[in-house]
Parts: C-alpha cells; sequence; structure tokens
C-alpha cells in the first residue's frame, strides 16, 4: 500500500450518550426479510465454532439453485477446522506452532495461506511503525489475556525482560519462495489478524461454489459482497451499548469489502477499579491508556482490515487518525469523552457511510 502525506480534514460527528463503553458489533440491518412476500431470493444460513468462537454465515442464490446444502455446510466446516489447524498457537501440531518452534535463523517453507498472512502482517507491521506486532503473544501472557490469568499486574522488570524477545523485525519472510525465518527466539502469534483473514478464505470457498451474495462474520469481523435477500445491498450498524440497550451510531454498506473493529470493551479486567485493556502497545510493553474506545476499518480484504483495526486502535485517535489519512483507510473511530463520546472518520470512509 502506498503511502501519501496528504492530509485531510477531519470529520466529526454530533455526541452521543454513552453510559458504557463504545462497541462495534456485526449487526445487520436491513439484511434479509422473512416475509416471503419480499423474498426474491433464497438465504443459505451456516454457523459454528471456530477459533475460540463463532461464525455466521448468510449465502443469498437464487430460487432455482442447486448447491447441495449439506455439502457446503461441511466445505465450510472442514475449511475452518484445517484454517484453524494451520494458525492456531493453542494446537501443538499446527504449522504456526511447528514454525515457532524451529531452530532460530532455520528458513521454514509454508502454506500460502501462513505465508500470505505472515505477509500481511508484517506490511502494517512496518507501515505502523510497529504499532502492530504478531511477536506479543510473551506479552500478552504476561498481562494475563493468554491462557492464565493473573490478579495484578507485572513490574516494570517483568516487563522489561519479557519485551527483549519480542520484536515483528525478527521474522523474515522471502516472497520467491513462500518461506520464512526467526532470526531470534519470538514467539508469534496471529490472534489480531486470524479472524479477518478468514473471512477472506471463507469468501473464497463461497466464490469457488459460485456465491457472489454472502455476509461472512467470524468472531465479529466481517466480509460482505453483492446483495441480501431483498436484492439491496447489505447494511451493517455500528453500534453502541446504552442504557442497557444497544443503538446504531452509524450504518456502513459496500460491495466486496471486509469491515473489522478493535477496542477495549473486547477483553479486560479490572484492577482497582481502573480498566486494565487487553490492546498492548509495543513500545511500552503495557495496554493502552489512550481515549479511543473503538476503531473501525473498511479494505477489500479482511486480513487487512483486522491488522489495520489493531494498529490504529494501539495508536489512539490522534497518531492513529493520521495513519489511517495518510495510507488512505477507511476508518471511523469513537473517541471516549467522560460519559459521552465523538466520532471522526477520514475522508476514504465516507463512501462507505449510509446516510
Amino acid at each position: 500500500m502506498l503511502r501519501n502525506s496528504l492530509q485531510q480534514k477531519i470529520k466529526e460527528g454530533p455526541v452521543y450518550l454513552a453510559f458504557f463503553l463504545v462497541a462495534l458489533v456485526s449487526a445487520v440491518i436491513s439484511s434479509c426479510s422473512s416475509d416471503t412476500q419480499h423474498a426474491k431470493l433464497e438465504q443459505l444460513f451456516f454457523s459454528g465454532d471456530t477459533m475460540g468462537t463463532t461464525y455466521s454465515i448468510k449465502a443469498v442464490v437464487a430460487p432455482d439453485n442447486t448447491i447441495d446444502m449439506a455439502s457446503l455446510a461441511q466445505q465450510i466446516k472442514m475449511l475452518l477446522e484445517d484454517y484453524n489447524e494451520v494458525m492456531s498457537t493453542y494446537i501443538s501440531d499446527s504449522e504456526l506452532s511447528r514454525f515457532n518452534r524451529a531452530p532460530v535463523g532455520e528458513w521454514v517453507s509454508l502454506s500460502d495461506d501462513l505465508f500470505d498472512i505472515l505477509h500481511v502482517s508484517e506490511q502494517v507491521s512496518q507501515i505502523s511503525d510497529g504499532a502492530f506486532d504478531i511477536t506479543l503473544g510473551p506479552l500478552i501472557n504476561l498481562w494475563g489475556f493468554g491462557p492464565a490469568t493473573r490478579s495484578t499486574p507485572p513490574s516494570d522488570e517483568m516487563i522489561a525482560s519479557v519485551k527483549a524477545d519480542i520484536g515483528h523485525h525478527y521474522v523474515e519472510i522471502d516472497e520467491a519462495s513462500k518461506r520464512a525465518r526467526r532470526q531470534k527466539n519470538v514467539e508469534v502469534s496471529l490472534s489480531a489478524v486470524a479472524k479477518g483473514y478468514a473471512t477472506d478464505v471463507v469468501a473464497r470457498l463461497l466464490e469457488n461454489n459460485s456465491i457472489n451474495n454472502y455476509m461472512i462474520e467470524i468472531g465479529g469481523e466481517l466480509k460482505i459482497r453483492g446483495v441480501n435477500q431483498r436484492d439491496k445491498h447489505w447494511k451493517i450498524g455500528i453500534e453502541k451499548p446504552a442504557l442497557g440497550r444497544t443503538g446504531v451510531v452509524q450504518a456502513v454498506t459496500g460491495d466486496n469489502v471486509a469491515i473489522a473493529t478493535s477496542g477495549e470493551y473486547r477483553n479486560y479486567y479490572e484492577e482497582n477499579g481502573v480498566r486494565v485493556s487487553h490492546t498492548l502497545n509495543p513500545v511500552t510493553g503495557k495496554p493502552i491508556r489512550h481515549k479511543l474506545a473503538s476503531v473501525t476499518v473498511v479494505t477489500e480484504l479482511g486480513g487487512y482490515a483486522d491488522a489495520y483495526a489493531t494498529a490504529l486502535n494501539v495508536l489512539g485517535p490522534a497518531e492513529g487518525y493520521e495513519l489511517a489519512e495518510r495510507e488512505k483507510l477507511a476508518a471511523f473511530f469513537i473517541v471516549s469523552e467522560g460519559d459521552s463520546f465523538r466520532i471522526k472518520y477520514t475522508s476514504e470512509f465516507e463512501k462507505y457511510m449510509v446516510q
């Protein structure tokens, strides 16, 4: 992705009351109607568990389609199981786990998907000056967001010790031969990009089955293409919790785009009444402390959307916005201001907004 230094004017929306943390949820507004009187197309629905979360897929086809529902459901299930066998750090013999155990300095040939996701990750790491980093696993575990929890924050000495063994630049990739190596004993974790990339993988499967109208949701990350059952473009709601109820802040739409979000509401614990975010700053080794509650990114590919959303969340409302404008990213920021919040979005985001 080419850099562009042109700065655009910040677009700020009205202030809304918010008594809880702001969240982006994958609510589909005006997605499909159950009223057969208006239905011109047929909807297929698939759902299940994957990667410690869930998936939900709506595929829209012509009424006279010959798709075998059971066969397609099995294909999706097997695809995501195989994908997890590649990307998971919880499976000891996954491809990623084997890569993490390979001797330091040894080149390892990779499958197409693992190589591609490492390539996407490194691109975003470089563009964000390290705000996105796939080697933060030990820090994530140290702060209690991994398999083991903790009741108190780690000491500065513990953080410094772990930071010595992280750094995205220690993972080298060779594009010509689709291989990679670790130049230091770093541990690669793809939790901040794998779900978004998985929407791309599922999209390819659907398209290979001649399905070009769909909405894929995996762990809150989405990919949409074509139309819904009412023959209208999909509309996705960016929502906030307010007084125990949700309300749409902004609706977005698009064709063949991915939508990802990152925000502290997703995973945290409390220490002395203060929320400790699961999003860590690779520079400080500590949870982010700025006022950015949520950032949503719309791109063509889910892997990039997921990674950029994390990077912008780490950078915060000022630096994150500057990066998004510079890279011409479609990004929507929700910034906490006491018991209220304000929104701002990049000029590129405007084309996806439902007025």
